[in-house]
């Protein structure tokens, strides 16, 4: 099945001559958005993909109707071609079903593959660098030494653990997680 999508960027541009052009070329469903191509969530985009199975094309009048970015087209074109999913640019002369648009549809799928595994290059060296400079990744603790002393204190008393929690400002798993079982232990047995 053919499956067409178009979109423009604004409410005031007109869909229709995408939609002629999609039905002309044997589109069976076709999906729309009004939305600017750098939005990532475009419902239209969403129902004509979700509606896409195994053996079905995607249609689009011209490429930059599906997206702005090219890591965005390439994305797109490896989730397609991961899924069997077939792909047709009425303008841009590219067409899966051919030889050549599986080539540029393949070669797509393999740049967003080489792109991904970039990031990840980048990402774990500045990881890398950051923890011999000494700095950890993540959220800072909210469990300051001030609030270790006063929570060993009040456990100290007595006071249960699901109170000592809201009274020095933190949340109950964070409370145990500072302060496991065997502390827990001596710390009560030597308030007593």
């Amino acid at each position: 099945m053919l499956i067409g999508y178009a979109r423009v960027s604004t409410a005031e541009q007109d869909l229709r001559p995408q939609l002629h052009a999609l039905r002309e070329a044997g589109c069976e469903r076709t999906f729309s958005d009004k939305a600017s191509g750098a939005k990532a969530n475009r419902v239209g985009l969403a129902d004509a993909l979700s509606h896409a199975r195994p053996g079905d094309v995607l249609v689009v009048w011209k490429l930059d109707r599906l997206g702005r970015t090219m890591k965005g087209l390439v994305d797109l074109a490896a989730d397609l071609a991961e899924r069997g999913i077939g792909f047709r640019s009425l303008t841009d002369g590219i067409d899966t079903a051919g030889t050549a648009g599986k080539l540029v549809f393949h070669i797509m799928a393999a740049m967003a593959e080489m792109e991904r595994d970039l990031n990840r290059e980048r990402t774990t060296a500045a990881l890398a660098v950051a923890r011999r400079e000494g700095r950890v990744g993540g959220r800072k603790t909210v469990m300051t030494p001030n609030r270790l002393a006063a929570a060993r204190k009040l456990l100290a008393s007595g006071m249960p653990m699901r109170e000592i929690a809201p009274a020095i400002g933190v949340s109950v798993p964070t409370l145990y997680r500072h302060l496991p079982a065997p502390e827990q232990e001596s710390i009560s047995a030597e308030g007593q």
